[in-house]
């Protein structure tokens, strides 16, 4: 029942778009178009419930996605990092020779990355863990380094880098207060409490313009949608 008291208030919403659409506008004549303008609504039918059209439009978009993605992992990872240096290129050939090293780097990383199929045995699942722990124990070394020179070194230095002026001292204050507030070996009591209480203030203006933010870049984002549909659609807008 549900479904189809849906399906009418659809078929009513489209019924009034393509009336509005012959009558004031110019709509488009891409079949490209039609078809991300139909997907788009689809998407937009959310908005009223759960429906056949936002499922079908939610499962293109993961296949669509995940195939892109296959094949530009295929042809960015495995042929240009494994196929083309094993059988092609022969990067562990040098002057004729053949040296293990080089060889090694690209068939044991290989081997390693293969262990990832191992999930779809029960018995044998339990190697997924090697090339885990690898990409893990990896991403984890090499975002340290930047991560500290971003979010401490630089903030570190902008802040003992003082400026005579009204904004210094308000981000000196800030920094100060908020890292008093996350200092919990001390209970926060007396000018410690209410320093820390300072830091609560600075700590929520801070979540409350980035929450603004991305609020506006969402904004943003359905306007590019509704001049889609509009201008690029429909043609009722110019």
């Amino acid at each position: 029942m549900r479904e189809r008291k849906g399906l009418i208030i659809g078929s009513v919403i489209l019924l009034i778009i393509f009336v509005i659409m012959f009558i004031k506008g110019t709509p488009s004549k891409s079949i490209l178009v039609w078809v991300a303008a139909l997907l788009t609504l689809s998407i937009y039918s959310f908005l009223y419930r759960d429906n056949i059209f936002y499922k079908f439009a939610e499962h293109l978009f993961v296949g669509v996605s995940m195939g892109y993605s296959i094949s530009v992992v295929y042809q960015n990872a495995f042929i240009r990092r494994v196929f083309d240096p094993l059988f092609i290129t022969r990067t562990y050939i040098i002057e004729g020779q053949f040296h293990t090293i080089p060889f090694l780097a690209i068939v044991i990383p290989t081997l390693i990355g293969l262990l990832m199929l191992a999930v779809f045995s029960k018995r044998q699942s339990w190697l997924i863990r090697i090339p885990i722990a690898f990409v893990v124990g990896s991403y984890a070394g090499m975002s340290i380094s930047p991560s500290f020179q971003a979010n401490i070194f630089e903030q570190t230095q902008s802040t003992l880098y003082v400026i005579l002026s009204v904004s210094s001292f308000i981000m000196i204050i800030g920094v100060i207060t908020t890292l008093v507030y996350f200092f919990f070996s001390k209970e926060h009591k007396g000018l410690l409490g209410k320093t820390a209480s300072v830091g609560i203030w600075f700590i929520m203006i801070a979540f409350g313009a980035s929450f603004g933010y991305t609020v506006m870049a969402r904004i943003s984002l359905l306007i590019g949608r509704m001049n889609f549909l509009l201008h690029d659609w429909l043609g009722v807008i110019k």
